[in-house]
Formats: C-alpha cells, sequence, structure tokens
C-alpha cells in the first residue's frame, strides 16, 4: 500500500474489518462472519481498539464497547478516507491451475494491487466454462477481501470479469506502461523508467508459459517485455514479486 495521506492516521495492526456499507452512526455493529471472527477468533474485549472500512477508502476507527452474541459493538471516535494510491498496479493473471489463482489473488492483495484481470491464456490448465465463470470470479473476489483485512487494507481490490488477449490488449491503451514477464525477455525490470502516477500493468502468463503469438500481441499493444532475474517463478508468485518490486520504486520512495 502507498503511505498514508496529508492528515490520515497512520494505519497500524489494529484489526481491520469490512462491511458492505460504512453507516454515519456513532456506533457500529459488526456481525455475521466478521462478528463471529472478532468474538470467536480474535477475542477482541471491551476498550480494544478497531477499525472498520467500507472496502473503498472509507474508514471508522472507535472502541469495542461490547462482543457477544450480536457480534461487535463499536463506538467511533473518528472518521477519515484512505486515498486511492499512486500509480495504480493492475495484474493481469492467467488463470492457475487447481487453488493456486486465489493464492495469486491474496498473495498481490497483500503487496498492493489494486485491479486484477483473471486471463484466459492460450497455454492455461485451468478453464472457466460458462457455467463455472462466477464462481471462479467470486472465489478470486473471496481471497481479494480476505487478504485485504489480514493486510489492514480499508481499500479492496477490484477483480474484474475474465478476459481474452484480445481483451486485454485493447485495455492496455489505457495504461501508463505494461510489462509481460518473459522468462527469455533479455530486458530487466530494473532498466525501465517506472512512472510515478497513472495507470501500471502487469501481465503474469500461465504454467505452460506464453506463446509466441501472445507476446507478438502484447509488445504490439504497447507492453515491454521483461524479467524480474535469472530464476522462473511460479504463475502464482511471480505477480507479487513484481508488484514489490514496483512498489520499492514508487510508492515508497
Amino acid at each position: 500500500m502507498s503511505g498514508p495521506g496529508v492528515g490520515v492516521p497512520e494505519l497500524d495492526g489494529a484489526p481491520l474489518f469490512l462491511l458492505e456499507t460504512l453507516p454515519d452512526t456513532e456506533q457500529l455493529l459488526v456481525t455475521g462472519a466478521e462478528g463471529r471472527h472478532a468474538v470467536e477468533v480474535l477475542r477482541l474485549a471491551p476498550g480494544e481498539r478497531v477499525r472498520v472500512s467500507d472496502g473503498q477508502g472509507a474508514v471508522a476507527e472507535g472502541d469495542v464497547m461490547a462482543a457477544g452474541s450480536e457480534g461487535l459493538r463499536i463506538a467511533v471516535r473518528a472518521r477519515f478516507e484512505v486515498p486511492a494510491p499512486s500509480p495504480e498496479f493492475v495484474l493481469v493473471q492467467a488463470l492457475p491451475k487447481g487453488d493456486h489463482g486465489p493464492l495469486a489473488v491474496d498473495l498481490a492483495t497483500e503487496l498492493g494491487v489494486d485491479r486484477i484481470v483473471p486471463w484466459t491464456a492460450a497455454r492455461c490448465v485451468t478453464r472457466w466454462r460458462e457455467n463455472r465463470v462466477a464462481k471462479g470470479v467470486a472465489k478470486w473476489r473471496s481471497a481479494a477481501r480476505a487478504a485485504s483485512k489480514q493486510s489492514r487494507r480499508p481499500r479492496v481490490p477490484e477483480v474484474t470479469e475474465p478476459m481474452t488477449t484480445r481483451e486485454v490488449c485493447g485495455m492496455l491503451a489505457d495504461v501508463d506502461l505494461a510489462v509481460v514477464l518473459h522468462e527469455r525477455a533479455r530486458r530487466p525490470l530494473a532498466e525501465l523508467q517506472i512512472p510515478s502516477d497513472g495507470v501500471i500493468a502487469v501481465i503474469v502468463g500461465p504454467e505452460g508459459g506464453l506463446t509466441d503469438g501472445e507476446v507478438v500481441a502484447f509488445r504490439a499493444a504497447g507492453a515491454e517485455a521483461v524479467r524480474l532475474g535469472p530464476e522462473v517463478l511460479r504463475t502464482s508468485t511471480a505477480g507479487a514479486a513484481t508488484l514489490a518490486a514496483l512498489s520499492m520504486r514508487t510508492r515508497w520512495v
């Protein structure tokens, strides 16, 4: 995540809970799975400080009044807005096999991604058939939400509908820098000029690698083919590693 903006408190280790909406009231009640987690797992007690967010940057900070069967009741002490980080990070993630998709989303969320695009690459082992698209997207969105809570991020990354290679190329017209990770690329990521604002897209291929046609299409759309280093990373970890490298050169300078 980017550092806090002017007048925004440091987002320290206080537990964060996410609600669909954040009522403008003096007290908040966290119920359902969030409330049970607070009471049964975190075992929060009256007087402890917590934060509640709508997942879009609005945050209410307060103290626990009661923790019990009804959930977690909080007395709101302050409210603030966490601005969207800059630059915006977009991860175009080829569908990994098995449960590696949610893992890729989890790691990318913890390392600051703002938007995740599931990509149906030519060599993807996993295929989301028409009757499985909604389930797959929901699983990735759930992973992004859970990772946001764990990493205390008041802005939950957007997970879009799946895109084809052609659709990803079209999307690249609206970004300021696009990089496609390729083990045979000669240019290292460290050599690139990285913009300090705008939109940066990172394209990660599947276990079987990118086809020559995909590399050509992405480069024609303006993407730079780069490598992180001599090692070839798993598709589930490559995006997170790239986001970490980009953050060190943009958000924390």
